[in-house]
């Protein structure tokens, strides 16, 4: 048994892993460790060869609430439409466990396999949940690892729940068809909630804390390409994407705004595909324009955590 006595505070909960052996360990301490722990706890192997295999087993081993789901698939880490497959397939794995075995459960959630959640993550998401019947995804804050140092990060819209940390209202997640089978699929997931009439919203004192760098773990340059190439898959406008690109130059690594946009023009200009759903493509399409409005009232901050 996992702990767990309110049936109605039951989620399952799916994390998309390869070769995170470093950071597997600090994950499966902090999630044993919630108030609230998962109904069931689904660690997808993504063709790893580390020692992932061998912690994951140790850890469902010793909790009957924690299974393997192992992908043999030999290539290499893939955060476009494989990673949106990976994901579609821990949830179904979940869910099919969930029916046969006749366990309820209210929510969904995923973490990533780098982070460390504070001991109370998921019981306050619940109760935000519990206060607000509307809300349909809702993650915590972060603090991101940026050039090896733990950093805050102040005024991230508060509709932007963060993809790598989400719990997702049941009926929400059913009403969005599951996971969308695309690029960026969190962020169609996300938009398909809000136009569903749904709402997002992010939680920034209750935190999660990464353990590797942001966007270091196929290396800066093949992040923020990937960035742009996913927002123009969405259909963000060029006035998003310049001005996004303009404002990163600002930060380490300083090439990392140029990577993005010439990202987002490679796609562009090769003329790859984008999204088919038409509501999704108009909705990134104008997005400039709220978060644009954001900016002006609230300024973003960066603070070193000591």
């Amino acid at each position: 048994m996992n702990g767990n006595i309110d049936l109605s505070k039951n989620y399952l909960l799916i994390t998309p892993c390869k070769n995170e052996g470093n950071h597997l360990p600090d994950l499966i301490e902090s999630i044993v460790s919630q108030i609230i722990r998962p109904i069931i706890w689904i660690i997808i192997d993504d063709g790893s060869d580390d020692n992932t295999p061998q912690i994951t087993k140790e850890a469902a081993n010793k909790y009957n609430w924690i299974k393997i789901l192992r992908l043999d698939e030999s290539r290499k880490r893939d955060l476009g439409l494989h990673l949106a497959n990976v994901m579609s397939k821990g949830f179904n794995y979940a869910i099919e466990y969930c029916n046969k075995n006749g366990i309820k459960y209210k929510y969904l959630g995923n973490v990533d396999g780098d982070l460390t959640l504070e001991h109370t993550f998921f019981s306050n998401l619940i109760d935000e949940f519990e206060k607000d019947p509307a809300l349909g995804i809702a993650s915590g804050g972060i603090n991101f690892t940026i050039n090896n140092e733990v950093v805050y990060v102040k005024g991230l819209s508060i509709d932007e729940p963060s993809g790598g940390h989400m719990l997702i209202r049941r009926k929400c997640f059913e009403d969005c068809a599951g996971i969308p089978q695309s690029y960026a699929y969190d962020a169609v997931l996300k938009a398909k909630a809000r136009l569903g009439g749904w709402t997002n919203k992010r939680f920034e004192d209750n935190l999660a804390i990464e353990a590797r760098d942001v966007n270091s773990a196929e290396g800066y340059f093949k992040g923020f390409l990937h960035l742009g190439k996913s927002h123009y898959y969405l259909n963000f406008h060029p006035i998003h994407i310049f001005a996004s690109g303009m404002l990163k130059i600002f930060r380490k690594p300083y090439y990392g705004g140029i990577i993005y946009i010439i990202g987002y023009l490679f796609s562009l200009l090769k003329r790859e595909g984008q999204i088919e759903d038409d509501l999704i493509k108009d909705y990134y399409w104008n997005k400039w324009k709220r978060v644009y409005k954001d900016r002006l009232t609230t300024k973003v901050t960066y603070e070193v955590v000591k």
